[in-house]
């Protein structure tokens, strides 16, 4: 039995110290590991991100939009087969993408149609926002010889179809403008400044004090909204613009020349869907003017049906455009104005591009 003890004792300490040791190693391998996972966090996963715009401050952008013969988008078309004059000098494309990208619009609704247009617009508001995706946002104005704006610019559906919903547009010109809601804060151009702040009571901007439709305004004021929305994320800006297109430019605050460069400067299209008497006066109507000066394009609707079918074909083609950008080169600087011209290889191809931009104001 003592034998037995004096062999079974040591094998004893032996298998103890043995797993000391094993747990302590354990131990250090743990700690180590924890060390280098603290110092090397594993990455969060990644979420999917809207594409986005990325250049440099001296380049022009320049959205295109381009269709077949029979109005049809063409999305298959390559960097190689576009050209970009600007005064006539051919530039080097240094970007090119044919990516969708998110919308942020104002709506921009005339107030003052004839009874039976304001009634047919009226009724198809809310079918804008079948042609809208996720990401994109409207803002909801409205106009006649004052500028209406709405409650701030808005990205969930749901919210967007109340507020048009909500949305009631005069049968007869404002002549004043709704009281109390008038902002007489401080000016800027003859007229209050506008915010992109969400604006809760629905406060009345003043453009003008006369009993005429005030066009022009109504653009500037919408393109204020627009200017400086969500740079980061480089989406696509554009004005909605539900009108019949009649203009009284005495009776405005801006003219023509003054909201074209805004537009320009802050690469802001026109889209238009006219209505009433601009399908008959399409050629001489401010509506078409807008949109193709600053790289829109513009519809016509006589019908609800009609109209409400135009909203989608606008919201799709001013998502899904070609857009270049280049930097200037051999061109006068000193010039005040700069025209853009793009061309495209293919034969049988339109392409609707804003007409130039202005000095020291580089669209982007």
């Amino acid at each position: 039995m003592k034998s037995l003890r004096k062999t079974f004792l040591p094998a004893c300490l032996v298998l103890l110290a043995l797993s000391l040791f094993q747990l302590s190693a354990r131990a250090r391998q743990q700690g180590s590991g924890a060390a280098a996972a603290a110092q090397n966090p594993p990455a969060p996963p990644q979420q999917e991100q809207q594409p986005r715009l990325i250049f440099n401050v001296n380049q022009v952008v320049v959205p295109v939009i381009v269709k077949d013969s029979a109005g049809r988008l063409v999305p298959d078309l390559r960097k190689e087969e576009f050209r970009i004059l600007e005064d006539n000098v051919e530039q080097k494309v240094v970007f090119f993408s044919a990516e969708a990208f998110p919308l942020s619009m104002v709506v921009l609704i005339d107030n003052d149609l004839k009874s039976k247009d304001a009634r047919q617009v009226a009724d198809s508001l809310v079918a804008i926002v079948a042609g809208m995706s996720e990401g994109d946002e409207a803002f909801v104005c409205r106009f006649d010889q004052f500028f209406h704006q709405g409650k701030g610019f808005i990205g969930d559906q749901d919210k967007l179809i109340t507020e048009l919903k909500r949305t009631r547009l005069d049968e007869q010109p404002s002549v004043t403008p709704p009281s109390p809601a008038v902002n007489e804060g401080p000016t800027i151009n003859g007229h209050s400044p506008i915010s992109d702040a969400p604006n809760p009571g629905g406060t009345t901007v003043i453009l003008k004090g006369q009993a005429t439709k005030a066009l022009d305004d109504a653009v500037y004021a919408a393109a204020q909204l627009l200017k400086d929305r969500d740079p980061e994320r480089k989406r696509r800006k554009i004005i909605f613009l539900i009108s019949d297109g009649v203009n009284a430019p005495k009776f405005n605050t801006n003219n023509y020349d003054t909201t074209i460069k805004e537009l320009l400067r802050y690469n802001i299209a026109v889209y238009g869907v006219g209505v009433g008497s601009a399908f008959f006066n399409r050629r001489f109507e401010r509506l078409a003017k807008y949109a193709h000066d600053s790289g829109g394009d513009v519809y016509y609707g006589l019908k609800s049906k009609d109209i409400e079918e135009l909203y989608s074909r606008v919201t799709e083609e001013a998502r899904n455009q070609y857009t270049l950008a280049y930097t200037p080169a051999g061109t006068d600087r000193s010039a005040e104005h700069h025209s853009i011209e793009v061309r495209v290889k293919r034969a049988g191809l339109t392409l609707l591009t804003r007409e130039g931009y202005y000095s020291g104001a580089i669209p982007r």
